[in-house]
């Protein structure tokens, strides 16, 4: 028996009818190379077989009676694998459009509570020879990183497979009693106040240096109640923000239950072109870059650009070395200014290196466990009550503190493969909220980036448009990037031949 954290139960609450707490992932396989052909039983068998390293696959939600306190995951003594490993084909001709569609569909059911809480499906008849495996389980359970644990014991670095050990007889746990519970609860619950204690000294004393970080973009709340009583600041016109909202977008709207998904990949030797021909870049400010140019482009075809730079929320991983293997969720959360305002892609790029950097110092000056300590002290009867009130009344949509989410989850850079077939891409499939009608995700594998939006069906029906803007922008970036070597080259050579 194993209790939730307090921002693992946040994804619990933050469920309504139309958000819901799971991500996911599909990976794309290269069926006709595969050692053995994979079917419904052979995925069902080698997920079978490697449980031992799945601890979340056999684990279901046990509620504290009135919701006094976070809830546990405990054994579920009638886990049944079948219910959750399922299979379907697309129809001819089998497209990654088709794909996109059916993963959309799936991605918008929520996940049965009274079981634990993840599902598979093999997916046939995808063009080209290929398999596709999507799968979902509640944020509640991983994070982004822990996901990717996840999928290490599930996956393989050669066709024949590994050494995983015996799993052994498995046995549920005892499941505790009511009173069990309470008394648990009412520990916890006296607790709190020393828990506030040190986390109310540990924000103050970050103060200062927040408030003082050189190249930091304004955020909205930050600025209103910690710069403009600490120390102002001037910043890059480009970046500055003022006042205590991002700039309304058609993505801060409410969402419906209904979900559109994209995906895309692009070549990482690419992303590298960029960052090698302008020095002090990074592969992230490279993505970043990327994503708004896109995001430019989109709100210009729409008519909707704002006048002011649009606001990312990007997902930080806070896990130490000795947390590495642990699930559940280890992440901070980092805000950094896009310069959608900006027309020309050179300028945007050297602006959102700028950007990141400034929010990276701000991020840096907070305590790492800030979110979790924040959503430690809301007892869950409370917390799901607001979020309700919250999507009710609109607040994300009316505070609007961010744009989107853009999260970039490090991935594996060597060959793998799913009981004996190769992996061609894997691909994010993450959350949305309501304000928050778009996700844009990118994952690395093998000298790729893979790119999945997730988006409000009905506030962004052609995000496949903005999926092409992607690669478009990284192309326009390697044209420039190459044509400025090319012009140091040039003057290098120049230089040496006067001399």
């Amino acid at each position: 028996m194993q209790q939730l954290t307090g921002l693992d139960a946040a994804f619990l609450a933050m469920e309504t009818r139309t958000t819901y707490g799971h991500i996911g992932s599909v990976i794309v396989l290269d069926a006709a190379n595969a050692k053995e052909r994979l079917t419904l039983d052979r995925l069902i068998e080698h997920t079978e077989s490697r449980l031992h390293l799945l601890p979340p696959y056999r684990r279901r939600l046990l509620r504290v009676p009135l919701d006094l306190d976070q809830p546990y995951w405990i054994d579920d003594a009638d886990f049944d694998i079948e219910f959750h490993v399922r299979e379907l084909a697309l129809p001819k001709p089998g497209n990654d459009a088709q794909l996109a569609d059916q993963v959309a569909r799936l991605h918008a059911r929520p996940l049965d509570r009274s079981r634990p809480l993840w599902e598979t499906y093999l997916i046939h008849g995808l063009s080209g020879g290929r398999l596709a495996v999507y799968t979902k389980i509640h944020h509640a359970a991983i994070d982004g990183v822990s996901g990717n644990e996840i999928l290490t014991a599930l996956l393989d670095v050669s066709p024949d497979g590994r050494d995983v050990g015996e799993p052994g007889e498995w046995s549920p746990g005892h499941r505790p009693s009511t009173a069990g519970l309470l008394a648990r609860s009412a520990l916890s619950l006296s607790a709190q106040p020393v828990r506030a204690i040190r986390f109310a000294g540990a924000l103050v004393k970050s103060l200062p240096t927040l408030a003082t970080a050189p190249g930091r973009p304004r955020v909205p709340v930050i600025d209103r109640f910690v710069l403009d009583q600490v120390a102002p600041r001037e910043g890059s016109e480009v970046l500055q923000r003022t006042g205590l909202r991002a700039p309304k977008t058609p993505f801060n709207r409410p969402i419906t239950p209904h979900r559109r998904w994209g995906f895309a990949s692009v070549s990482l030797d690419d992303v590298r072109t960029i960052r090698k021909a302008f020095p002090g870049m990074t592969v992230n400010d490279v993505a970043m870059a990327m994503c708004a140019g896109a995001l430019r482009r989109y709100l210009i075809d729409h008519d909707a650009l704002p006048d002011e730079p649009l606001v990312s929320a990007v997902p930080v991983s806070v896990r130490s070395e000795e947390e590495s293997a642990a699930l559940g969720n280890r992440v901070s959360m980092m805000f950094a200014s896009l310069p959608t305002t900006e027309p020309d892609p050179l300028k945007r790029l050297f602006a959102t290196h700028e950007s990141m950097r400034g929010a990276k110092e701000q991020h840096q000056a907070l305590p790492a466990d800030l979110l979790s300590d924040v959503t430690q002290f809301a007892m869950p009867a409370v917390a799901a009550r607001a979020a309700q009130l919250a999507a009710r009344l609109r607040i994300v949509e009316r505070v609007n503190p961010f744009n989107l989410i853009i999260s970039n989850v490090p991935g594996p850079n060597v060959k793998l493969y799913l009981a004996g077939t190769p992996l061609l891409a894997t691909y994010p499939v993450s959350a949305i909220t309501d304000g928050q009608a778009l996700n844009i995700t990118l994952l690395g594998y093998l000298g790729q980036l893979h790119f999945g939006l997730l988006a409000c069906r009905e506030v962004v029906p052609d995000v496949d448009d903005l999926v092409g803007y992607l690669v478009d922008e990284l192309e326009t970036l390697v044209a420039l990037s190459t044509e400025s070597s090319q012009s140091s080259t040039s003057a290098a050579v120049q230089s040496g031949a006067s001399s």
